[in-house]
């Protein structure tokens, strides 16, 4: 319950105007500007009103952030299993600097990701930080390029709320599911 208070204290201070009516703890106060995989930029407010996947990763990361693509499909597909919608996912690149529109949508084709239900998004380095601190995600740039940093799905509700988070990527854990379908059968 702490860790809640800190971030709704933090992002009270951070709320753009237009989040005005969002609760005071949720991560779409941020006000994050992102450009997508097909340099679409957008505020991370504007994914406001759906429930969605979330997570952080780099294009260059040769395991861990390979496994998160994954698991976040292995998910999605078993919390929409049956639903003719699919939950929309959100995967901000920790590398500022090298992850650019372009590198973002050969992930796309390299790991056959949806481009109707999938976003990859590129911020400067401060809002990374930023969106990271929020979400509870901790990194760090290693001298080669990669990054150490927290492997987890994170599910928000509509009104940018964190609902349920899930560090298990060896398969889908079926408690987060279970809460995006909670959550999904009363929004």
């Amino acid at each position: 319950m702490k860790r809640i208070g800190l971030l709704a204290l933090f992002l009270a201070f951070a709320m753009p105007v237009r989040a005005a009516e969002l609760p005071g703890d949720s991560v779409y106060r941020l006000p994050i500007a992102l450009t997508d995989q097909d340099n679409r930029a957008f505020h991370l407010a504007d994914r406001a009103g759906k429930p969605q996947l979330v997570s952080m990763f780099y294009t260059s990361c040769q395991f861990m952030c390979p496994l998160i693509i994954e698991e976040l499909k292995r998910t999605q597909n078993a919390i929409d299993a049956g639903s003719h919608a699919k939950l929309p996912v959100l995967m901000v690149s920790f590398d500022a600097a090298h992850d650019t529109p372009a590198t973002l949508k050969e992930v796309f084709g390299k790991r056959k990701i949806d481009a109707a239900t999938w976003t990859l998004a590129h911020a400067d380095a401060a809002s990374v930080r930023q969106l990271a601190a929020v979400l509870d995600i901790q990194y760090r740039a290693l001298p080669d390029g990669d990054f150490n940093h927290t492997s987890v799905l994170i599910l928000l509700d509509g009104q940018g709320r964190i609902v349920a988070r899930s560090e298990k990527m060896d398969g889908v854990d079926a408690e987060f599911v279970a809460a995006a379908k909670k959550l999904l059968a009363t929004q």
